[in-house]
């Protein structure tokens, strides 16, 4: 390790990583160890992706996030201290890449300072992060979520991901994304309530194809 650059790396050698775990990898890689880094883009670069697609709706901006991320993680390695899970850290770097590519757009579709009450409460019944949705549970398999979350536009898309599905609690939002605590309660309502609307769309879609179907199995 460069010891005049706290937590960057030098590659200085390649092991053979295929049987390799995650703790060994990562100790490895904080060495400077260039199969051990390979190990850990192979363990984890598909949910990182997947991550990065959810907040921007784009698959080449994915890729390239999802690489700019790894460049960040081959960098920052040597700071991961295991005080958290390390898929947990990495995702947080990830989301503080994307974030920062998105920060530097000078137009976006929604803004998070538009102008919403920001004492608003109406964002629903308060409940535990991690817990399900009822109404978006149930009916609606995962490949139609995800293509509803993708639908979003930009600021509710990235709220409702940070939250929803990364579990970051409304002060951490509004840390991450320059906003007050209100705004990303009131862009989460929004989300959920247009995610709603997407997937009753969807499901009358659904219905009207399987009456169709029925109707056309009926006549022969």
């Amino acid at each position: 390790m460069d010891a005049s650059r706290p937590g960057t790396v030098t590659r200085t050698r390649r092991t053979d990583t295929s049987e390799m775990n995650e703790a060994e990898a990562i100790r490895l890689a904080q060495q400077g160890d260039a199969g051990a880094f390979e190990r850990i883009y192979r363990l984890h670069n598909r949910r990182v992706y997947a991550l990065c697609l959810r907040m921007v709706g784009n698959t080449a901006e994915a890729e390239d996030l999802t690489q700019d991320a790894f460049l960040q993680l081959f960098r920052k390695i040597g700071t991961f201290r295991g005080e958290s899970a390390f898929s947990t850290w990495l995702h947080r770097l990830a989301v503080n890449v994307v974030l920062m590519k998105l920060r530097k757009k000078t137009l976006s579709e929604t803004s998070l300072e538009e102008s919403t009450d920001p004492e608003d409460e109406s964002s629903g019944p308060r409940r535990e992060i991690g817990a399900p949705d009822l109404l978006l549970t149930g009916s609606i398999d995962r490949v139609h979520l995800e293509r509803a979350i993708e639908q979003l536009p930009p600021g509710y898309r990235q709220v409702f991901v940070l939250h929803d599905v990364q579990g970051y609690e409304h002060n951490e939002i509004a840390g991450l994304m320059d906003c007050s605590i209100g705004n990303s309660k009131s862009q989460l309502h929004k989300a959920r309530m247009r995610l709603r609307e997407l997937l009753q769309e969807t499901l009358r879609d659904l219905a009207r194809q399987e009456r169709q179907a029925a109707k056309g199995s009926g006549s022969d």
